[in-house]
Order: structure tokens, then C-alpha cells, then sequence
């Protein structure tokens, strides 16, 4: 049976109803509701209650009538489950106390079982009892360099000197850390795939502060097995590859076996088109600061990213990155509707 879903539709690079819409961070600080039921603390306990984390998933789909949820988690989840030393820090981000810098920090980065992820699992199957057919779920996990380069820093990092000197300095040992979590991420993705999750997204956020050679010698090998491996256990199954600052790197980051290229702001649709082809199916890229600035311009921008697209099918509409905490949803309400009306067939 074809599904229909607009989401669907526009990831097959085929017409849909309209233009789909769904926001990286979505379910998240910027929804008063998702304050009621959050609790304090780090976003990790949160998502260990399946009944929580259902919900946050869903109030953005019953706010604004996006055409994905996208499951509440975290790209640190997987190395947090199997005892890495790695949490969430409210205001900063993922910090693991005890960074991975040496051979005997593999220990501590042991394979995921599902059994570490039951709690994700039973979130998913609570959400595909709920969404209806037309609203897929979207898995999603983080690419192996970006997960690595937090264990690796120990923090958030402006410039990923340890990560870049075990790159250059130790190859083998960088390698294997990469190989270990392409494993995680392939299990972690298969897991929420295997129970009714419809697409998925690979997170490779930071992958934009690596030059171009460095990416395809050290990053992309392991992201093309993540996605071949899904490939070959999910055939059919839409996945999304997505990066912060990758303008460098897209003709490489589209070589792994990705059906949706994630573009952030900086690069037009038409030019990604140009460069990658004209079946090329984006998702973006609407500047996450134009949100913050009001409805007026946040509109305006919409608009310019619908142009941009020029009608082709296959695109899905998103932020260039993620929902900023202090956005205001009545300014993504009026982009959602906008895109929705203005993208009817």
C-alpha cells in the first residue's frame, strides 16, 4: 500500500497534499505545555518516563499541525545507556565528566542492546498508538562524529581540539570509537524503525568544522555504514541526512545513502539542486533567528524558502536548525499555516 502521509510523499520525492512541515526541536522549551509536564532536572530523566516523553512528543503535533513528530530524545542517549559517564546539563549540554581520551575508555563505550533502551522503545510504541497515519514518527540518533566529538571533549566545543588531535594523532583508536558508534546508531535507529517509527534522521550536527578531506577520510565511511545497514534492514524506509555549516560537504554527506538532504540556511535550495541534481529532495531551511525576530519576518522568510524551492516535490520544510528556546509559537504557527495554504494542491 503507497503511503500517503505528506511527509512520505515528499521524502519519495513525489507530489503531496501540501507541503509537509515538521521542526528539529519542536517538542521542547519554547512550548509553555512542555514546562507543565518537563520536570527539572536533566532532559534525560525526562525521557526515561515513556508517558512523558509521549507527551512532549505530541504537543507540537497537536499545537500546529505539523506532518512528523519527532521523537523526544537525545543524541546522547545510547552512550548515557550504557554507562559512558555522559548526562545533560540544563544551560550548557551534554558533559561527561571523564572524557574519552584513551584505548581504555572503549570500555565504557560497550555495544547498545535494546535492553539499555527499553524505556525508548516503550515510548515508541505508545506515540504509533496515538499518531495518526497522515503524522509518522521520526526516528532519529546522532551521527557517529558528532557523539564522538562530545565524549571526546567532554562538553560542547567551539574549536574540537582533542577530537581533532585523536583524528590525527591515533587514527586507529578515532576510528574505532567512530565504528562503536555507527554500531549504537544503527541499533538505536533499528529499534524505534522495528516498532513504528516511518523515517529517520541522522544528527551529524558539527560535522561543518571539518574540512572536506578530513570528513571523507575520518567521518563518512561510518555514516554510509549507518545508512546502508538501515538500508538493508528497513528497505524503502526514508532517511535524512543533516549537518550544521556543511555547505563544503554536501556533495559528500549525499554519497551515503540518504534519501533527504538536511540544509541549514546558508545554502539555497536551488544552488543544492544545482550542484547535487534536480532530484535532489531537501529539507529545510528556513534561518532559526528569522522565528525570534517576529511573525513578519519569520513569514517573509518562509516565503523565500517556497520560492526557492520553486514547486519541485520533493521538499520538506523545516528550520535550518533547531527551534531557539525563546521563540514564540504563534510565530511557528503562522509558518506552519502559511506553508500549508500556500502549498495546497
Amino acid at each position: 500500500m503507497t503511503d500517503t502521509a505528506p511527509f512520505i510523499a515528499a521524502a519519495n520525492g513525489e507530489t503531496a497534499r501540501h507541503t509537509p512541515v515538521w521542526f528539529m526541536r519542536q517538542a521542547g522549551r519554547s512550548l509553555p505545555e512542555y514546562h507543565e509536564v518537563r520536570g527539572e532536572g536533566s532532559i534525560l530523566h525526562a525521557i526515561k518516563q515513556p508517558d512523558v516523553s509521549t507527551e512532549i512528543t505530541l504537543q507540537p503535533v497537536r499545537r500546529y499541525g505539523v506532518d512528523a513528530a519527532v521523537l523526544y530524545s537525545d543524541i546522547v542517549v545510547p552512550p548515557h545507556a550504557v554507562g559512558f559517564g555522559i548526562d545533560v546539563q540544563p544551560g550548557t549540554g551534554p558533559v561527561a565528566e571523564q572524557p574519552f581520551r584513551s584505548r581504555a575508555d572503549l570500555d565504557r563505550l560497550r555495544p547498545l542492546d535494546w535492553d539499555d533502551i527499553s524505556y525508548v522503545i516503550d515510548t515508541v510504541d505508545l506515540l504509533v498508538a496515538e499518531l495518526s497515519s497522515d503524522v509518522p514518527l521520526l526516528a532519529f540518533a546522532g551521527a557517529p562524529f558528532t557523539v564522538g566529538s562530545y565524549l571526546i571533549e567532554g562538553r560542547p566545543s567551539k574549536d574540537y581540539r582533542y577530537t581533532k588531535a585523536m583524528m590525527h594523532t591515533d587514527p586507529v583508536l578515532f576510528g574505532d570509537v567512530m565504528e562503536r558508534l555507527a554500531t549504537s546508531a544503527v541499533t538505536f535507529i533499528d529499534a524505534q524503525l522495528q516498532h513504528g517509527a516511518r523515517a529517520f534522521q541522522l544528527f551529524d550536527s558539527w560535522a561543518g568544522s571539518l574540512s572536506r578531506a578530513d570528513y571523507e577520510h575520518f567521518v563518512l565511511p561510518h555514516s554510509k555504514r549507518v545508512f546502508n545497514e538501515l538500508s538493508e534492514r528497513h528497505p524503502g524506509v526514508p532517511g535524512i541526512h543533516f549537518g550544521i555549516g556543511c555547505d563544503h560537504l554536501l556533495e559528500s554527506m549525499n554519497t551515503v545513502g540518504n534519501r533527504v538532504l538536511g540544509l541549514d540556511w546558508r545554502t539555497t535550495i536551488t544552488d543544492a539542486r544545482r550542484r547535487l541534481g534536480d532530484d535532489l529532495v531537501v529539507q529545510g531551511n528556513l534561518d532559526p533567528s528569522l522565528v525570534l525576530a517576529g511573525t513578519k519576518p519569520a513569514v517573509a522568510g518562509a516565503e523565500a524558502v517556497l520560492a526557492d524551492n520553486a514547486g519541485h516535490p520533493g521538499h520538506i520544510f523545516n528550520l535550518g536548525h533547531g527551534v531557539h528556546q525563546h521563540s514564540d509559537p504563534s510565530v511557528l504557527q503562522a509558518v506552519v499555516d502559511l506553508v500549508h495554504e500556500r502549498t495546497a494542491q
